[in-house]
Formats: structure tokens, sequence, C-alpha cells
């Protein structure tokens, strides 16, 4: 996935599973689709009708046109252009929050700069259910064309807000929204496995080399641990956030609540 040269706020999307995961979850965000002459088998011919579905343009060109587009991505006989995802801000988090209507489930992600990462978090985030994702707008990457790739559809589906100030934010969410703040911390004494993730719940998880930063840690109504057996101290972020949203869907759901 590579940004439009000639617009900044489009992206080309490269390959099968990306394209298709656009096209069908994207909200019509695909103007244009690219697929490779004299293909018309059964994935691209159902591509060409989710195009034609949403009133996208479809263009069937030489391989060296796809392989320009796509950028060095294997780009599997197709591509496509859509409008980058774009985040909410705080106005939209608290229109999103009022309009739940089950205890909500937040991933706040303080300081996560990989894109890798940010993606494969927002892929979890959407598979266990989460209601949204939360950043702070510095040292934290955004929606970018790599992070969107990673998520694989997920950018799209799970609602992502970057906030200017994430500790009033978080303060807004313990006070006025009633939600438990539980952070991630090495140190912390308590096994997230015994945490009570039942309830409106907001995990909040540092970066990849600091952790939480230290106000954010102050406004955390507890901290808890993934228990390491081996000789390595911590997880990946992404994978860390993995395990413990899905943690928090198996209580949830065994309470009942999600």
């Amino acid at each position: 996935m590579t940004r439009d040269a000639a617009d900044p706020k489009r992206q080309i999307i490269a390959g099968m599973h990306s394209v298709r995961s656009a096209l069908k979850h994207g909200d019509g965000a695909v103007r244009e689709l690219w697929v490779e002459q004299g293909r018309r088998d059964r994935r691209i011919n159902e591509l060409v009708a989710l195009a034609k579905e949403i009133g996208a343009q479809v263009h069937r060109v030489a391989p060296e046109v796809l392989e320009t587009l796509a950028g060095g991505i294997n780009h599997q006989g197709v591509a496509a252009s859509s409008v980058v995802p774009a985040a909410g801000d705080e106005k939209a988090l608290r229109s999103l929050l009022i309009g739940l209507r089950e205890p909500p489930f937040l991933l706040i992600l303080d300081g996560v700069q990989d894109p890798h990462n940010l993606g494969a978090c927002l892929r979890s985030a959407e598979g266990a259910g989460v209601h949204g994702v939360i950043a702070p707008k510095d040292r934290s990457c955004g929606l970018s064309p790599t992070a969107c790739k990673v998520a694989s559809g997920a950018a799209e589906l799970v609602p992502f807000f970057q906030v200017t100030n994430l500790a009033r934010i978080l303060d807004w969410l313990r006070r006025e929204s009633g939600i438990w703040l539980l952070g991630t911390a090495g140190e912390a004494g308590t096994s997230f496995f015994g945490a009570d993730l039942t309830g409106p719940l907001g995990i909040v998880m540092g970066g990849e080399e600091k952790g939480l930063r230290r106000l954010t840690r102050e406004r955390c109504d507890s901290l808890a641990k993934l228990p390491m057996a081996g000789k390595i101290e911590s997880l990946n972020i992404a994978v860390a956030a993995g395990i413990c949203l899905y943690e928090a869907v198996r209580q949830r759901t065994a309470a009942g609540a999600g």
C-alpha cells in the first residue's frame, strides 16, 4: 500500500486480500480498481463485481501498469485507489460513547510509533469487538498506508481516535463516562488474568520502548502485567494487545456483557 502521489488523501492498495477488504468494508472509499488484462478467474470476477456495486471505475491494464501502481508490493493482479481512513477527534469519541447501548470496551495506546504495530493492534481490536481505539496525536503514528495494510480492513471498521491531550481524555473517561482504566506495566503486582475485565473498560498500553508515560500511568485506576515465564522481559505491543483484548473478551462473554 502506497500514497497516491496525485492526492495525499488517497492510497494505492494492492493484493487480493487488501483490495477485497477495502471493497467490502471501506464504506465506498474505493474509487478505482485496476485488474490485470486477461485475468477473469473467480477471485478477480468477485472483486470486479464488488467494485461495480459501489460505483468504482474498473480498468483492465497491462502487468507493468500494476507494477508501477503497487510500488513493489505483490499486487497479485489487482490494485485499487482508496481514501485514507480519517481519525476521529475528541468530539467524535464523545459522540460514540454517548450512543453506545452496552458497556464501553476501549483500547488506549500511549505512544505506539511503529505503523506495523498499530495496524496489528487495530486488527485485534476489531476482531475482539472493541468500540474504539484511542491514541495521542504527539509521539504516536496515525492511520498511514502501512498501518492500514497491516490492519487488513480493520482500519475502516474500528473507530480510531487521535486526541490532543490524552491525560485529559483519560480523566474524562474515568470521571464522566465511568470507564475503568486498566494499565499494563511489567512491574505491576497483579496478573492481567486476575483482573476484572467486565463492565465499562479501557485497556491502556504503552509504547514500544518506554511503556506508559507518567501522566498516563497516574490516571489508570489499576495496573496489571502479563506474566512472563521465560527470560524475555516483555512482549511486542501488538502481541500483548491481542492477548489482553481476548482475555477481556473471554471474561465479558462469560459475564454476558459482550
